[in-house]
């Protein structure tokens, strides 16, 4: 299961007063689960932009104490600096990482925005996918006249905030106005090229990139320039939506390169502004060497170019999460001028890396099995029976993998390679239920462990008693039905796929089985005290079928093994 991950870029207007910014910082780092990845000063503008990642709850709160310092702190009619600014906390956008859409961080912008407003007096605009109004997705158009225009704005139908409006006011004078929205991820890359000449790296990135280039007479580079009726240069648009480039010289490298930033990685993708550019530089003799990634990037960013690469080799895109992303850097040359360590690059991978909890999963086999076998009642038979439905799923995953490229079937690869991609998704769902069944477990005891001297306390102690033993059966259920979802994989390998491999999804649908049954023995025994609820009968009464059934998918598969293994 995917982790629901946000980065917060707000931009506060002080770049000088260093324990002013440390203030701000401080009371975003103060909220649990926030990773703050930078924290950029500018003198000459006054302003600083801080980074920061974490869960989508944590990510907001953590914008609404720092919104809510910054107001403290900074006194807009004191403000000066070169940058175009609105506010104490001019612009605050949330830009989805992983397992959450952009619609979905739009919404909680709206939400963020609200809350500021009411909670904190302060005007609040919502821009980009946030906006209300179309004209309201640009930045410039919520900021037009900066913090000096906000007392001819406000209140003014049309040009005041979306939330907070109000008569100009002595809040609005200190705090001047915010701006929240949404947008998605900005990467910014260099593409390497084989040559030396900045002219021509411009004109590659003049060719790819949204802007595109100056119209001329003839469409010779020496014709005049065209202009429209209000004198404004005519533009011959690029090829990549979503794109700013321009080519420079780097004397480090000794090269000249096509550097870009994709704005929307949902619109260009990273892959696919490499592609591009690799055409444009071929279509002038030059040819791109390598890319280099400038700070970090989504995982997705990754996995994405992995899998495009991989069909590109008509090769099966089921495979482990670490070797898509090595096809990423050997395919788009991300090694090229230094080594790239995805664990530096990657915002998922360094979150994990402050993480230093111990995980079942990341065990070795045979310290897992310690691990089990140890006096702990934690990790017990539903994390096993997760594991042995993760198993499952990559046992007919592997027979996918291996059918996608078996000799004489090269037209069939992008078939199995559908279908291993599901068993990795059914493989990844499992793996996280193993780790997921020994906290449901621990949050048992965490609520035994409540004080009960109090009526009170007794009764807190009960409620949460009972919704900890609740999610410790749907936990198990889940796994369940999970592991249950592996016997159309298995079976359809074992009909279609490779016949040397049949033996493998036999294992797979005994492991399945397995799988079901054990959760399912999880399911009733978390269930003893808490019978009388209608949504616990209706799981002990799905959990009775889907055993009955594992039983009857398990049999049909095996009589399909035998009968190839037979022949």
């Amino acid at each position: 299961m995917e982790k629901r991950l946000i980065e917060c870029v707000p931009n506060f207007s002080e770049g000088r007063n260093r324990e002013v910014i440390d203030s701000i910082t401080n009371s975003i780092t103060a909220v649990e689960g926030i990773r703050l990845l930078d924290v950029d000063p500018g003198e000459a503008t006054n302003r600083t932009v801080v980074t920061f990642v974490g869960e989508p709850e944590a990510v907001i709160e953590a914008a609404f104490r720092g919104i809510a310092r910054a107001a403290e702190l900074i006194d807009m009619r004191q403000h000066h600096g070169a940058h175009p600014r609105m506010g104490a906390t001019d612009v605050c956008p949330l830009i989805p990482i992983s397992g959450i859409t952009l619609e979905e961080c739009a919404e909680l912008a709206r939400q963020l925005a609200k809350r500021v407003a009411t909670e904190l007096n302060i005007p609040t605009y919502c821009y980009e996918a946030a906006a209300f109004t179309p004209e309201r997705r640009n930045l410039a158009v919520c900021r037009a006249g900066e913090y000096e225009a906000l007392p001819e704005k406000m209140n003014v139908p049309g040009k005041g905030p979306d939330f907070g409006d109000r008569p100009y006011d002595e809040a609005a004078a200190r705090s001047g106005a915010t701006t929240i929205g949404a947008r998605d991820f900005l990467v910014a890359v260099n593409f390497n090229l084989n040559t030396t000449s900045t002219r021509r790296a411009n004109a590659i990135a003049f060719d790819v990139r949204e802007k595109g280039r100056p119209m001329r007479e003839g469409g010779k580079v020496t014709g005049k320039p065209l202009k429209d009726e209000n004198g404004k240069p005519l533009m011959q648009p690029g090829t990549l939506k979503a794109t700013k480039a321009i080519g420079w010289f780097i004397d480090e490298y000794g090269i000249a390169q096509v550097s870009m930033n994709i704005t929307n990685i949902g619109v260009t993708p990273l892959h696919v502004a490499f592609d591009e550019v690799t055409r444009a530089a071929a279509a002038r003799g030059i040819r791109v060497t390598g890319t280099e990634i400038v700070g970090l990037v989504p995982k997705r960013t990754l996995i994405d170019a992995g899998r495009y690469f991989l069909h590109k080799q008509q090769r099966s895109t089921g495979l482990p999460e670490s070797e898509i992303i090595r096809i990423a850097i050997k395919s788009m040359g991300l090694d090229e001028l230094r080594p790239f360590k995805p664990e530096e690059k990657v915002i998922e991978y360094l979150l994990e890396a402050e993480n230093t909890s111990k995980k079942l999963v990341d065990l070795t086999c045979s310290a897992f099995a310690d691990e089990t076998a140890s006096e702990s009642p934690a990790p017990g038979g539903g994390s096993i029976s997760a594991y042995m439905g993760a198993l499952a799923a990559a046992l007919g995953t592997m027979v996918a993998n291996l059918s996608s490229h078996k000799a004489g079937w090269d037209d069939r690869w992008k078939e199995f390679s559908d279908k291993a991609d599901q068993g990795r998704r059914l493989q990844d769902a499992l793996i996280h239920l193993v780790d997921e069944d020994t906290e449901a477990f621990n949050g048992i005891m965490a609520a035994i462990q409540m004080p009960k001297k109090t009526e009170a306390e007794q009764a807190a102690r009960k409620a949460a008693l009972e919704t900890a033993t609740v999610h410790a059966i749907k936990v198990p259920f889940t796994t369940m039905q999970r592991a249950y979802d592996c016997f159309d994989l298995l079976q359809y390998v074992a009909e279609q796929g490779n016949p040397n491999s049949v033996s493998d999804a036999g294992v797979g649908a005994l492991a399945a089985e397995a799988a079901v049954v054990g959760a399912g023995l999880n399911v009733r025994i978390n269930a003893a005290d808490v019978r009388h609820r209608p949504d616990v009968q209706q799981m002990l009464a799905d959990a009775a079928e889907l055993v009955a059934k594992a039983a009857q998918r398990r049999a049909d598969i095996l009589a399909i093994v035998n009968n190839i293994i037979d022949k």
